[in-house]
């Protein structure tokens, strides 16, 4: 049976699903987030891993490890065909979670951010949410 949010990359050689209703849905400034999102800020959300499921492609994720600034490693989870990044998996300083880029989802509406945090390095044009604001991450 299908699980509640289900998500793909932008070619749809990549799917994966999960049940949980996100509670800790943000808006990241970091730089970290600016460079791997190629925008301003990055939306993303972290499931528990035990509900994360692969549902197609697995053959087509490329896992990139990367250590961000806080020194921590994690993966950087990215479609082969179309590169589309999907999810961040095996974070040191989350373990147990997988993070989810909202733009992965097939249907987003309704999972809003619950707050923004690095706003101090929101860009001047780029306008406050009506949400909690950290500069940074929030403890």
């Amino acid at each position: 049976m299908a699980k509640k949010h289900t998500a793909r990359c932008a070619c749809g050689a990549v799917a994966f699903e999960f049940d949980t209703d996100p509670t800790f849905v943000a808006v990241c400034h970091c730089l970290d987030c600016k460079k791997a999102s190629g925008g301003e800020a990055a939306t993303w959300f972290g499931v528990p891993t035990s509900d994360f499921t692969l549902t197609g492609g697995e053959g087509k994720i490329k896992a990139v490890t990367y250590i961000a600034d806080s020194g921590n490693k994690l993966d950087r989870n990215f479609c082969t065909e179309c590169g589309a990044r999907l999810f961040t998996s095996n974070l040191e300083s989350f373990p147990g979670l997988t993070f989810v880029q909202l733009g992965s989802l097939e249907k987003p509406a309704g999972i809003e951010p619950k707050l923004e945090m690095f706003v101090k390095r929101r860009l001047p044009w780029a306008k406050p949410l009506d949400v909690p604001q950290f500069q940074g991450m929030p403890s």
